[in-house]
């Protein structure tokens, strides 16, 4: 990799996308970590519902081992899906500005991602290559590559622009946001020369259209659109020869008479531009309706089946002026819920403070008022946050940087606990880095790493600990090569009664003895039976290592516990990632 392109991905950072929703950050560890040492990993998940986003970032120590990666591992198969790998532009602007960056359409529909890259690989290094998908997962017919430089981008225009692939001729062109798109089409719309007609009669033929804007100019083709079987669809096209007589036509005849009908008649637009314009239209309808009604507007629900409209607005008609008053049908029967508009804020109020609660038919109405999707989800989004930061004890942090809901744990994430290899964001990227590296401890796991001062000496004020939650508050101190004596305030105390499942423990630990338990206790049940195996292991790191095992799925270490060979295993996965984060430290010091 040369010194610009060094330069360019300073981490040594991929974006992994198309990812299978099942795929989790384990899985990504084992295929990545045989190409170099991992500096940290996470798979993008969606904050409320925790599910998979479908992409992913690995961030590599060395950047020939991400090149490797990405040379060697692009398009595989995980879980039935092809990955598509590629560098990850830290920079919006490189990627907003289109430089090397190539358009292609008009593909065949069995080409996809690999074959794109297989293709226009041959003029240049390639930054990213993606061919749209619809929501079935079949292609579009158009993709984008782009290439790490303009003289790439050029050549593959040049070379493949015309050309054949798969038996169909594709346009190879430069790719263009949409910002100047749009601007493109505005300056196209002051000069066109094809006219859309509309609401003319059945019996309107292609002769009759010419005829009516023949004065206009020199007409080149008119033609009135017809059902399959040869009737009129009321709409058709005029092309002129000059944009001056199409801008002539549609400023003359829009909303014209003819025959007793008003003719709309307006620029043709594409497909895809007029479903733009009436998207846009109908935001702005959207947003003007929301702000006339906000404040005056009440969502009802949990209706009778038998309340219709009118029962509705009797029953809410003393509050004041109603100005509509609706409940949503599918197919003609209720769909349990309704509003009702008036005319001020005042009256609104009344009416929610007077029926909310109230037995109307059979059930008791829920009134409050009307708010947007986007800002409902925004709102039970916060509501379940702060419900669940209650359930687990979670604290808020500093102001302005709350700690957001910690991960749940699926399958092999033990690396979590490593400061830079992470499954999920347990905290803002902005959340305070402590002197030492470390981040803000997370209450809900049973091996939390905690700060405590030294008594005896300032400069381990900051020294980390992995504190097991047991009545006995063993202390485990987690720095690797740390020496203490027994008379120190960091000394080592282990707990007394903590033995593993084939120990010799009394009471076998499997689902059904865990199922009486809290979430949080089944864990510090588990934690304990894990210790003294582990202590025995590696007694420096025991509490650390402990409490990134704590982090895979209950069923998984009820497995481990009972297979020794599986939970050595582990246990030595855990250290080579410790190693791994501790030797990166080292360097990172050394430099």
């Amino acid at each position: 990799m040369n010194a610009a392109q060094q330069a360019t991905y300073p981490m040594a950072s991929l974006y992994v996308g198309d990812l299978h929703p099942d795929i989790t950050e384990g899985m990504l560890y084992e295929k990545f970590s045989t190409a170099g040492p991992l500096l940290s990993l996470r798979v993008c998940r969606d904050i409320v519902t925790r599910r998979s986003l479908g992409y992913a970032y690995v961030n590599f120590n060395n950047p020939t081992d991400a090149e490797r990666a990405l040379d060697t591992m692009n398009f595989d198969i995980m879980k039935g899906k092809a990955i598509r790998i590629m560098w990850s532009q830290r920079d919006p602007s490189l990627r907003k500005s289109g430089v090397g960056n190539v358009f292609i359409k008009n593909l065949d529909k069995n080409i996809d991602n690999k074959a794109l890259y297989d293709t226009f690989s041959a003029f240049g290094n390639i930054l990213s290559c993606k061919v749209a998908m619809d929501d079935r997962g079949g292609s579009k017919g158009y993709g984008f590559v782009h290439f790490e430089t303009e003289e790439s981008a050029k050549k593959a225009i040049d070379r493949v622009n015309g050309m054949l692939l798969n038996g169909k001729k594709v346009y190879v062109g430069k790719f263009i946001p949409r910002v100047e798109r749009e601007k493109q089409l505005g300056e196209k719309a002051k000069l066109f020369t094809n006219v859309y007609i509309k609401n003319f009669k059945k019996d309107v033929s292609d002769e009759n259209l010419q005829e009516i804007f023949n004065k206009f100019g020199n007409i080149t083709s008119c033609v009135v659109m017809k059902n399959s079987d040869g009737s009129s669809k009321c709409f058709g096209f005029v092309a002129f020869d000059n944009p001056k007589s199409a801008a002539n036509a549609v400023r003359d005849m829009h909303n014209k008479e003819i025959n007793g009908q008003s003719l709309y008649v307006a620029r043709a637009q594409k497909k895809s531009e007029r479903l733009n314009e009436l998207k846009r239209q109908y935001e702005q309808l959207k947003n003007e309706r929301y702000t006339r009604c906000q404040g005056v507007n009440l969502f009802i629900k949990n209706l009778d089946d038998t309340i219709d409209d009118d029962r509705i607005r009797k029953e809410f008609s003393q509050f004041g002026t109603i100005t509509s008053a609706k409940v949503m049908l599918e197919d003609g029967r209720s769909k349990g819920f309704g509003f009702v508009c008036y005319t001020s804020p005042e009256e609104a109020t009344k009416a929610v403070t007077e029926m909310n609660g109230r037995m109307v038919g059979s059930k008791p109405l829920y009134v409050a008022l009307a708010q947007r999707k986007e800002d409902r989800k925004a709102y039970l989004a916060s509501q379940y946050i702060h419900r669940y930061r209650i359930q687990h004890n979670i604290p808020y942090g500093p102001p302005n940087m709350p700690y957001l809901v910690p991960a749940i744990a699926h399958g092999s994430r033990f690396f979590n606990h490593i400061n830079h290899i992470r499954a999920a964001p347990r905290w803002p990227s902005t959340a305070p880095i402590r002197p030492n590296g470390t981040y803000p401890p997370v209450a809900s796991s049973p091996y939390r790493v905690t700060s405590r001062p030294s008594i005896q000496n300032n400069s381990m004020r900051n020294s980390v600990i992995a504190r097991p939650i047991t009545g006995q508050q063993a202390i485990v101190h987690s720095r690797p090569n740390s020496k203490y004596t027994a008379n120190s305030p960091n000394s080592i105390t282990r707990p007394l009664s903590l033995n593993l499942n084939n120990g010799g423990d009394s009471i076998p630990l499997n689902a059904n003895t865990l199922a009486s338990n809290t979430s949080q206790n089944q864990k510090q049940i588990i934690g304990e039976r894990l210790f003294p195996f582990v202590d025995k292991m590696y007694p420096e790191q025991s509490g650390k290592i402990t409490g990134m095992l704590l982090e895979i799925d209950n069923s998984e270490l009820l497995h481990m516990i009972d297979n020794q060979d599986s939970l050595r295993a582990k246990v030595e996965e855990a250290i080579a990632v410790l190693q791994a984060h501790q030797a990166k430290n080292t360097n990172i010091v050394k430099n």
